[in-house]
């Protein structure tokens, strides 16, 4: 059987461990996952403004906002931006080829033939990378709500408040499960943080074998890849440079109030059971507070189903097909106009 180069995804709700993961996959002599961009998802809801991709010059435009621009990150890839503005410049006319090619350039960088991303936000945009990448894996980590809630309400720059995180959770929890009975188990994983922590080979070896890949002693060692794979800005990720430490699983107990608990268990409590997780028997929520979640859980799918909509507009105008094409892979120049 050949080598797999289908590339990977790796997804989740914000704060449930996906750098950890990430750095565990980027320590795999075959698979290279870099750190997070901002130029997969903003340029496909942007596609539209880069033209037909069939000229060069529109080609050539799309390469510059990749490569050039701070808001798209890809100055911490570490890779040749004018080598990579060519690559896409020269490549096939669609916007899943200039994407793959920026991506693959990293693992290059990196000596590895499988490359991919990570982000969290993927969670909510399968249907988007699907149409960018058809043949993509996709990688989720879940990790009690409880948890990703009292952590986001620790960082720098979450300032959503409580409600929203509670939301988040949710929101990922409901799209990743409808995804996963779709894709099915030859390109969804699912595996809890909690399991991962307390035993990274037996978990990593299940994702290899998801991937196709042989597993690694070194993947269960993420921190040797932190220096790497990790900007030094993301203080917060700095649990990451140390060993594994499966302490930090359960800490909602003590970092949350007795109120937020009661607030999660009653609306994620479903959700958390299915996936494994006890619940902390807390009394019924305050009604008022519970009505105040719900407006910001409306809210947010209501925005999401808009985008959604907004998505199956455009679709109707897009010059080109969007897929990324095996040509853009291969290292095959190609010269549309």
């Amino acid at each position: 059987m050949p080598e797999s180069v289908r590339p990977v995804f790796v997804l989740g709700c914000p704060r449930s461990g996906t750098t950890l993961l990430q750095l565990m996959l980027h320590a795999h002599p075959r698979i290279a996952l870099p750190p997070e961009t901002r130029f997969v998802l903003p340029a496909y809801e942007g596609r539209l403004g880069f033209g037909d991709l069939g000229e060069r010059a529109n080609r050539a435009g799309l390469a510059r906002w990749i490569t050039g621009r701070r808001q798209t990150r890809f100055h911490e890839l570490g890779v040749d931006a004018g080598q990579v503005a060519r690559r896409i410049t020269d490549g096939p006319p669609t916007l899943g080829s200039a994407l793959g090619i920026a991506l693959k350039a990293y693992a290059e960088e990196h000596g590895k033939v499988r490359w991919g991303d990570k982000r969290p936000a993927y969670a909510l945009h399968v249907a988007e990378l699907l149409r960018l990448f058809p043949d993509a894996q996709f990688v989720h980590l879940v990790r009690d709500g409880r948890d990703c809630v009292a952590s986001l309400l620790g960082m720098p720059w979450w300032h959503r408040g409580f409600h929203e995180a509670v939301a988040t959770w949710s929101q990922v929890m409901d799209a990743t499960r409808g995804h996963a009975e779709t894709l099915g188990p030859g390109s969804w994983h699912e595996l809890r943080f909690e399991d991962l922590v307390a035993d990274p080979e037996g978990r990593l070896r299940e994702v290899c074998g998801f991937l196709g890949e042989e597993y690694h002693p070194v993947m269960s060692e993420p921190h040797r890849m932190a220096g790497v794979a990790v900007p030094a800005r993301k203080t917060w990720h700095r649990r990451t440079h140390g060993k594994l430490d499966a302490s930090r699983a359960g800490s909602w107990a003590t970092r949350l109030t007795p109120a937020q608990i009661a607030l999660c268990d009653d609306v994620l409590g479903d959700r958390l059971v299915s996936r494994g997780y006890t619940l902390a028997g807390a009394v019924r929520p305050d009604p008022a507070e519970l009505l105040r979640y719900r407006r910001v859980e409306f809210s947010r799918r209501a925005a999401h189903a808009k985008r959604r909509l907004l998505d199956r507009v455009t679709r109707v105008r897009e010059p080109n097909p969007v897929a990324c094409s095996p040509a853009a892979l291969s290292g095959a120049a190609r010269s549309a106009s």
